[in-house]
């Protein structure tokens, strides 16, 4: 495999896992929309510049774990770990090991790739540890001035619109769960149950979404979530290894070893992050 497919690959697989741990940093108990793909393993949103976080250190581990059902009767089971790290300016690193996603780990079991955003210095960097090459990427959140950071609140207003209707119909339910302390940590919990009708999405019967979160207001992250989608399978979402220390600057920062290469408008621009092309 040629060095820029192998590339390509692992960016595709790194925006897929880490972003679990990305998206539970971005939003509040009641979680993203309740629709579409399994929010918990894919995220994406948490990768167009979200809340920046400050005077809130910690370090943790989170685990994401989805099993599902083929048509034959055999069970996939898909895992990634994400160490997360975020400092008192906001800055956060995401450290993804993941496991059980096809060509990504065909020849040589679990791969690794690190994510670092920084809002301060305004940039999101990518870094490839086999190749010790950093990939930046311009960095916008929604404090900056970009016509995308602008329109990042328009789209979660229509979502939210959305939300709303398919409450008024019947189609979507939020109940909370009161309080729990999860490792020492007070977190709130919520559940939410969307009904996607039949015919809908050519499915013969109605179909159940069913999303369980527990937020702590505090670290402002998803401690735990479980989601059991019909087309996707259960997926479980934890945080654990929690600590309320200030991380070491070094991690938010590109190795002297690595060399960096620039990209275009990254996570948050108005261009989607862009692979290398295959020759």
């Amino acid at each position: 495999m040629s060095p820029k497919i192998k590339m390509c690959l692992v960016l595709s697989g790194a925006l897929v896992l880490s972003a679990a741990a990305m998206q539970a940093q971005r939003h509040g108990p009641d979680g993203p929309p309740p629709f579409g793909a399994p929010m918990e393993l894919m995220g994406f949103e948490g990768m167009h510049g979200g809340k920046v976080v400050k005077g809130a250190p910690f370090s943790a581990t989170a685990t994401s774990e989805t099993t599902s059902t083929l048509q034959d009767g055999s069970v996939l089971h898909r895992t990634s770990q994400v160490s997360i790290y975020r400092d008192s300016q906001g800055r956060s690193r995401h450290e993804a090991t993941f496991t059980g996603f096809g060509p990504l780990t065909a020849s040589g079991g679990a791969k690794k790739m690190v994510m670092i955003s920084d809002p301060v210095a305004g940039v999101h960097i990518m870094l490839d540890d086999e190749q010790k090459v950093a990939h930046t990427m311009a960095l916008h959140t929604h404090d900056g001035s970009s016509a995308n950071a602008k329109s990042a609140p328009a789209f979660v207003g229509k979502m939210q619109e959305r939300m709303q209707q398919d409450e008024a119909t019947g189609l979507l339910k939020k109940e909370s769960l009161g309080t729990q302390t999860i490792n020492g940590i007070v977190a709130e919990g919520t559940r939410t149950t969307h009904i996607i009708p039949a015919g809908q999405i050519g499915n013969e019967k109605a179909l159940q979404v069913v999303s369980e979160r527990w937020y702590s207001a505090d670290l402002q992250i998803v401690l735990k979530s479980t989601r059991i989608d019909p087309r996707f399978g259960t997926t479980s979402y934890t945080v654990t290894n929690v600590q309320r220390t200030e991380p070491a600057a070094t991690l938010f920062t590109v190795p002297a070893e690595y060399t960096v290469q620039t990209g275009g408008r990254g996570p948050g621009g108005r261009a989607p992050i862009a692979a290398p092309p295959i020759n």
